[in-house]
């Protein structure tokens, strides 16, 4: 089965530059969850890589963060999707970590994790980080325009990135591309 990497704050909820601190400030973006839903109906496996630099600067706990995916995996199962796996960078940015975007540790795992390899892997993602660790482990990355997305596009991004308007325009052209 073909994987979909996606990045959590901006393309599948809402971001905040107050950080999603807990499971009550987690709301999906609209038509993220149909999105996900419909990637799994048409054969995908969908994979979670986030950083989630909250807990090394303080603000949140592991177990808050867990409480945060799980919250995010019950949304996505109400919705008739499933998440194959969620791997998380918990680490604080000067942390010097191999797992925080744009470096390739989260990816690698869910590689692993998954058997698969990244070759070609859509990663969706709104920020140029997402897309430098895509396109790092031979991925396809793709940003979407929620979240950060737009201030990603107006910076530059590199000529090979796909650009959608958010995770649904996105998922649906995967789908449509799986059909033919």
């Amino acid at each position: 089965m073909p994987v979909v990497i996606l990045d959590r704050d901006g393309v599948i909820n809402r971001d905040s530059p107050e950080f999603i601190k807990s499971p009550a400030e987690w709301e999906a973006l609209p038509g993220s969850l149909e999105a996900i839903a419909s990637l799994c109906r048409n054969g995908f496996r969908v994979a979670v890589a986030s950083n989630q630099s909250g807990v090394g600067r303080g603000l949140f706990d592991l177990g808050t963060l867990h409480a945060i995916n799980d919250r995010m995996r019950q949304a996505v199962e109400n919705s008739g999707g499933h998440l194959a796996v969620v791997e998380c960078c918990p680490h604080h940015p000067d942390a010097g970590c191999d797992c925080r975007k744009p470096r390739t540790g989260l990816l690698r795992r869910v590689a692993r994790a998954l058997g698969t390899d990244l070759d070609g892997v859509p990663c969706i993602g709104d920020s140029a980080r997402d897309m430098e660790a895509a396109t790092a482990v031979g991925a396809r990355p793709i940003l979407v325009l929620t979240g950060n997305g737009q201030h990603t596009l107006d910076a530059g991004i590199d000529t090979g990135v796909e650009v959608f308007r958010d995770l649904a325009a996105a998922a649906a052209a995967l789908v449509r591309e799986r059909r033919q």
